[in-house]
Order: structure tokens, then sequence, then C-alpha cells
């Protein structure tokens, strides 16, 4: 077995074994005894309790956090000219269509989320080579497509959708 470090030996003493934490118990304590001096990252594992053979239990979703991921988001709005006003008031930092549309054919990519309407997704899927690689497709399912482009949830704050989930 391998022998354990001071800071390692530090950490173990200020966990019971078998306790069960609350979250916010666990939250105190994850912050009280890391020793790395960057922002980590943190696993939960939950046991629901369903038999994902059965097709009407598959658990899949999207979580939107109440105050984002704390990552600054370049948000790019393609929208119709009576909503651009709306998108740039509610926070994001690319607003218009077809010059954008443009843009991205010509190879840029310098956004983190695109938020569109549904009758723009005609022009947008001719796009899906270059975006959908880099995961910028926007998608009705996570909240990217919608009508009313200033008030989704992402014009101030992002999702983080794990790999599995795309």
């Amino acid at each position: 077995m391998a022998k354990l470090t001071k800071k390692q030996k530090l950490a173990a003493e200020k966990i019971e074994a078998g306790k069960l934490y609350t979250i916010e118990e666990a939250a105190a304590l994850v912050k009280e005894i890391t020793t790395t001096k960057f922002d980590a990252s943190v696993d939960i594992d939950v046991r629901l309790g369903v038999d994902p053979r059965k097709a009407n239990q598959m658990v899949r979703g999207v979580v939107a956090l109440p105050n984002g991921t704390g990552k600054v988001v370049r948000v790019l709005a393609l929208c119709t000219p009576d909503q651009e006003a709306a998108a740039k008031e509610a926070g994001a930092d690319y607003v218009g269509l077809d010059e954008y549309i443009e843009k991205i054919k010509g190879g840029w990519t310098d956004i983190d989320v695109i938020i569109t309407q549904p009758q723009i997704m005609g022009k947008i899927g001719a796009l899906g080579r270059v975006l959908g690689p880099r995961g910028l497709m926007p998608n009705p399912k996570s909240g990217t497509v919608t009508m009313d482009v200033a008030t989704s949830r992402l014009t101030s704050s992002v999702l983080y959708i794990p790999p599995s989930v795309k």
C-alpha cells in the first residue's frame, strides 16, 4: 500500500468514516481539506434506484446552474431584427444574423454558446459541419433554440453539458 503524505493524513483525520454528510457539510469539508491552489471540481454520485435497461426509467437531462458556472461566457444571439435590442439588453455579447452566419462560414468560432430562434434554424443548418464538432450547434433540448431569445436562461448563465449527454 502507498504511503500517505502529511496533507493526506491531516485530511483523513477530518473525515469520519461511515458518516453521512449533508451537502452543505460536505461542501464546507471539501473547501477545508483541499490542498490545491486552483479551483478543483467535485464529483457527486447519486443512487437513484432506477433500472437503466428499461426505456421508461432512463435518466437524462440538462441542468441550469442557478448562478451559472462562474466562467466568463461569450454568447451569440442569432435572431430577427425585432429581437436584437432585447437580446443585447439581456446580456448577449454578439447579436445579429446574416453577418455572423457569414463570419462563422469563414471559420470564426470565438463564442461559447449560440442562442437562436426556430425559424432561423434553416439558415444555421448549413453551419452544422463547423458548429457540430465544437458543440456549438443550437439545440431545443438544451434551451438554445427558443422563440424569445431575450428571456432564454442562457443569455445570463451557461450550462455545462457533459459529453455523455450530448
